[in-house]
Order: C-alpha cells, then structure tokens, then sequence
C-alpha cells in the first residue's frame, strides 16, 4: 500500500479518536451536574421553610384567641354574677367586654388568613415536591445513560488507539516523523489533491509536484507544506 495512503487512512483514525476524545470529556463532564435539580431542591426547601412558619404563626394565633376567648368569659363572668353592683364598675367591665371581643374579631381574622396561606403553601409545596421528584427521576435515568454512553466511549477509544498502534507499525518511521510533525503544526497533515488542486489550501500544483505524489511517497504541497495525497 502506497504510504500517502497509509497516512491518509492513519489521519481518518486520529479524527475518530479526536472526535472520541472530545465526546467522551464532554459526556465526562456531564456526569453529576445537577444545576437544575439543585434549583428545584432550592425552592423547595424554601417553600417548606415558609410554610412551618406559617404554621408556627398559625400555632400561635390560636393559642392568642384562645387566650382571649378565656379572658372575655372570666370578665363576663364577673358582669354577670350579680355580686357586683356599683354601675361604674359595671360599665368598666362592659367596656372591657367589648375592647376584648373586638380585639378576639381580629385575631380571629387573623388567624383565618394565616390558615388561607398555610392552605395555599401546602398545596405550592405538594406541587414543587412533585415537580422535583419527577426532575430526579429524569436526572438518574440521565446519569445512568451518561454513565453507559461514557463506558462505551472509553472502549471505542480504547479499540481505536489499539488500531492506530498496529497501523503505525507498519508504516516506516521515517513518514510517521513527518506526519507527526506536520499535525502538531497544522492540525491537518494530510490533504488530499483533487483536479489537480491541494484542497487543503485551494493551490493548484505543479505537473512535477503531481508526479512525485502519484508515487505514493510523501510529497508535501509547496504553499501549506503538507502530504499529498491522490486517490
């Protein structure tokens, strides 16, 4: 086999282990990133927060309206036990009734919009719990796919740097030395002539140029200076 051809099919397999590489970093780097999982988690967590102190408020909003339920009916009691007679003292403890029962209206309307918002948390967590379990769910069978995708990509990378090992060995050494020099340079050391043309830098070459590649052995183009190589 003519050795430019060597060097264009060795150049085919470094793209696929290029190309291989590059996947196998990129699926790599994937794998445990949770960024939108931990979002999720986040909010949550906040709203789960939000709603024990609601309902720590919630607590003690009834806790305060049975307190002053407890206080009117000690005071209504005393208005109402006939012991006391002096109407001044009377219509102070009216007076009281009335501050204490106006004061209990509003706790009591208080702890009803407590109550509305403990309702509406709960539901708003239920929601985001559901929300992140099914996000989970997504992100494992995610990392499970990642983790046999990069498994596969580590043996394909394996099998192809085996086959570039064995390819290289039967290449003399000599047009190995260019290649590599030439790739490390260029990216591209092989370019494959067409019509005539290098297509790597779009040059037409010469008749002498043309013959010297058609040998088969390494002939660089003049302009971009690397192998030639005809079909």
């Amino acid at each position: 086999m003519a050795v430019t051809k060597q060097l264009f099919q060795l150049q085919e397999l470094d793209i696929d282990i290029e190309q291989t590489e590059q996947n196998l970093t990129l699926k790599t780097e994937q794998l445990g990133r949770r960024e939108a999982l931990d979002e999720a988690q986040k909010h949550l967590t906040i709203e789960k927060q939000r709603l024990e102190e609601l309902k720590r408020r919630n607590h003690d909003a009834e806790w305060a309206v049975d307190d002053l339920l407890s206080k009117i009916a000690s005071t209504e009691k005393q208005l109402y036990s006939g012991k006391i007679s002096n109407p001044k003292e009377l219509s102070s403890l009216q007076h009281e009734v009335n501050t204490l029962r106006s004061m209990g209206d509003e706790l009591e309307n208080k702890a009803l919009e407590i109550i509305d918002e403990v309702d509406m948390t709960e539901q708003k967590v239920a929601s985001l719990a559901d929300a992140y379990q099914k996000l989970d769910d997504v992100w494992h069978r995610q990392q499970q796919q990642l983790t046999n995708e990069i498994e596969q990509l580590q043996k394909n990378l394996a099998d192809l740097r085996q086959k570039r090992q064995e390819m290289t060995a039967l290449i003399e050494p000599s047009a190995i030395n260019l290649y590599e020099r030439i790739r490390q340079q260029k990216r591209q050391a092989v370019a494959k002539v067409e019509q005539g043309i290098c297509r790597a830098c779009r040059i037409s070459l010469s008749a002498s140029i043309l013959q010297k590649a058609r040998s088969g052995q390494p002939v660089q183009c003049g302009t971009c200076g690397r192998i030639l190589y005809i079909s």
